[in-house]
């Protein structure tokens, strides 16, 4: 049976003050937590997440990373920079990287590789818009996205990596796909994943990235093929965040 992961995505929100009395009150909480757990945040804030979470079960990380080592990049952040502040994690190819800064699935794959040769854990997300969905494009999309990281890491990475299904139309809209629908999606993924390497198949986590709350997160991960969750809004509330991770059996 694998593990699960709940990692909350701050997204562009929190300050010092804020992050402080969150942070204070996930560590208070985790005591009874089955889950793993992490949290990704604003750049600007990683110090402060190694400096209150070092030694603590909760793990953290970026929400994004250039693809290039270093160089004239100017308001970018690299790998690198990510390793100084103790980061395990990065989240690359989130949906609103793409739509809002045209990311290409090939843009994407390039991150994805940069982290994993600079010993990061990429959360690679994938997903469909509402439009894809109703014109029966779900898989081609999602299959897509993840042809193009599988073919630029190959094989013996794929171990190494973390997958998020982001419905698109499920993200701060108030809908959710059913357990159902997640779940169908998340097997599909499996599927493409053991085609590029059965044995890493088994193990790779597969996190659902479509508003999942407390009231639903138990329902989407006892589905066999939903790891855990990568978590927006809800990860912004201390209680929140703890009742999804605790959710999570």
């Amino acid at each position: 049976m694998r593990p699960k992961l709940v990692v909350g995505n701050w997204k562009m929100n929190g300050s010092r003050a804020a992050n402080a009395s969150l942070l204070t009150g996930i560590l208070e909480g985790l005591a009874d937590a089955k889950a793993a757990c992490a949290v990704c945040v604003p750049a600007p804030y990683l110090y402060q997440c190694q400096d209150l979470l070092q030694d603590s079960p909760v793990a953290w990380g970026a929400q994004d990373v250039s693809c290039h080592p270093v160089g004239a990049y100017t308001g970018e952040v690299c790998m690198s920079m990510l390793q100084d502040f103790g980061c395990r994690y990065v989240i690359v190819g989130h949906s609103e990287r793409r739509a809002y800064h045209g990311e290409t699935n090939e843009l994407v794959a390039k991150k994805a590789k940069a982290a994993l040769e600079s010993g990061l854990t990429p959360i690679v997300c994938v997903g469909e818009t509402l439009e894809q969905r109703e014109a029966g494009q779900t898989m081609d999309v999602v299959n897509a996205q993840l042809d193009a990281v599988l073919e630029l890491v190959g094989p013996d990475a794929v171990a190494k990596l973390v997958i998020a299904y982001e419905p698109v139309w499920a993200i701060g809209t108030g809908k959710t796909a059913t357990p159902a629908m997640a779940q169908e999606v998340h097997a599909a993924v499996r599927e493409k994943l053991r085609a590029c390497n059965a044995e890493a198949a088994q193990t790779v986590l597969v996190l659902y990235g479509g508003s999942m709350k407390p009231d639903n997160a138990a329902d989407l991960m006892a589905q066999p093929d939903i790891d855990g969750g990568l978590i927006g809004g809800a990860a912004l509330k201390a209680a929140d965040f703890l009742a999804i991770i605790r959710a999570a059996q």
